[in-house]
């Protein structure tokens, strides 16, 4: 299993990451012939190009004349849903497009139904989205990075009129996540680009210690001459699922905070990057109860998190040292049941899937919608995620 490092020093978007990814070895003619299977109305060009002298691959999407169409969900959904595609492509690329329907109703104040896409809803960004989305199953790209986004600077024109960049559906989008604007006045990150990292992207950092096999480079549209408008993808292989990692415990005792306050620091700690937290009941001096708060993260967040426990608790004072964790991959798959859509998540060792877990909020909400009791929908879940998978390999 492979992972991604994109380097968006350049910011990033839809074509730039199809660039990136077909420069690491993927055949052209399969991904054309690939996407020529959507039936959609447009032709793709790929060449080697230069920008700021160096060589990058551009990939265009030629949409051809026709009546403009705007897309609702509805559209895309059964658009891919019908499509020859595996389903782990359709999935992943039907979660995409959730989260730019999500953005647009939001900033538009639309329900999720009544939202349409403009820009990201086009034809061009459907061959962006499947395109990435498959070009990382051929890769097996298990997991990806990227460095912090450059977002550029001024102003963008839009269906909307002229907006500032970051324009508002690419600012929701990237809410979480680390971001900054620098060298040029440009829209730098696009929706669909946007889309594209928020879904795929396990974590955000600065260039980190990597052993990589190839460098992807794919080319924007524009070709600014004081820096190279290229997104760079850094191809290697993972570690395996079960390699130890370290991480840090901070712990404090506290029996002076109200059960509602305790239980307030779980979401913002989960907010700023924490990756577990629990309360332990514990027996303090004076055989007085007490709640241990514990907090497991990476060494770049404890600082926050720190500061957040003394802010939200009545704590003056915490505990922290390392600890080794082991942890399986994981992955979140959709699936479809009585016409509703159960995230799934799968635990693998190595290849092999050792724990399937349907989402439990999501499989009572159907329980209760027909009847059913949960556990009985919970195995219905699970069998409907065998079968796909089964169905794949035959």
């Amino acid at each position: 299993m492979k992972y991604v490092y994109f380097d968006a020093s350049s910011g990033l978007s839809g074509d730039m990451i199809l660039g990136a990814l077909l420069d690491l070895g993927v055949s052209q003619d399969k991904f054309i012939q690939k996407m020529a299977e959507l039936a959609l109305p447009v032709d793709i060009q790929i060449e080697e190009t230069k920008r700021a002298s160096l060589r990058a691959l551009k990939v265009d999407v030629h949409v051809r004349p026709q009546t403009e169409k705007t897309r609702k969900w509805s559209d895309v959904e059964n658009l891919l849903t019908k499509s020859s595609f595996t389903e782990s492509v359709k999935n992943s690329a039907l979660q995409i497009f959730r989260r730019l329907f999500e953005a647009e109703a939001y900033v538009h104040g639309h329900t999720f139904h009544e939202a349409h896409l403009h820009e990201a809803g086009a034809d061009d960004a459907i061959i962006d989205i499947m395109g990435c989305c498959f070009l990382s199953e051929q890769l097996n790209i298990h997991k990806f990075y990227a460095s912090p986004l450059n977002m550029g600077q001024g102003s963008v024109q839009t269906a909307h009129g002229v907006l500032p960049v970051p324009p508002p559906a690419v600012a929701e989008l990237l809410k979480g996540i680390p971001v900054y604007s620098g060298f040029v006045k440009e829209e730098l990150v696009t929706p669909t680009g946007a889309a594209i990292v928020a879904n795929l992207v396990e974590k955000f950092l600065p260039f980190p210690e990597l052993c990589y096999e190839k460098v992807g480079c794919g080319a924007g549209g524009r070709d600014f001459p004081d820096c190279p408008n290229i997104l760079r993808a850094f191809y290697g292989e993972s570690q395996e699922s079960g390699v130890d990692r370290d991480i840090y415990v901070i712990e404090t005792n506290v029996d002076d905070s109200t059960p509602e306050i305790l239980a307030s620091i779980f979401d913002k700690a989960f907010s700023l990057g924490a990756l577990d937290v629990y309360l332990t009941p514990v027996v303090m001096k004076k055989n007085r109860l007490a709640s241990k708060l514990t907090i497991l993260a990476d060494l770049d967040k404890m600082d926050v998190l720190i500061r957040t426990v003394f802010e939200e608790t009545s704590s003056i004072g915490v505990r922290y040292f390392p600890v080794s964790r082991r942890v399986l991959e994981r992955k979140i798959f959709t699936v479809q049941l009585f016409g509703e859509a159960i995230p799934v998540k799968v635990a693998f060792s190595g290849t092999e899937a050792v724990n399937i877990q349907p989402e439990f909020s999501d499989c009572l909400l159907l329980a209760q919608k027909k009847g059913l009791p949960v556990k009985q929908v919970i195995e219905l879940v699970k069998q409907e995620y065998l079968n796909i998978k089964k169905g794949e390999k035959s």
